[in-house]
């Protein structure tokens, strides 16, 4: 029971805009360098930035740890309409 009430609790903690640490990810949709799209217990979370990279991932206990310079931080309920449009204006750069 204690396990299952772990799994939703959910935080974000920036350091310097270099250094991000997430809690309460279910999974990592999709990443590169310049964009991550996490699902949390608390909706889908894009992280948009330069030189992003996994530090740290810990799927037991669902905690990412990532490294790079972070510029954006946007939660949406929907994260599948996030990455078409992601997806589509990527096509068109």
């Amino acid at each position: 029971m204690e396990k299952e009430l772990e799994q939703f609790n959910h935080t974000v903690t920036l350091t310097e805009r270099k250094n991000l640490l997430v809690t309460g990810v279910k999974k990592i949709d999709n990443f590169d360098s310049n964009e991550f799209l996490l699902e949390t217990s608390m909706g889908y979370l894009s992280i948009k930035g330069s030189d992003l990279e996994i530090v740290k991932l810990d799927t037991y206990q669902g905690n990412v740890s990532i490294k790079g310079q972070v510029s954006n931080l946007n939660y949406s309920e929907n994260g599948s309409k996030n990455k078409e449009e992601s997806f589509i204006s990527k096509l068109f750069k």
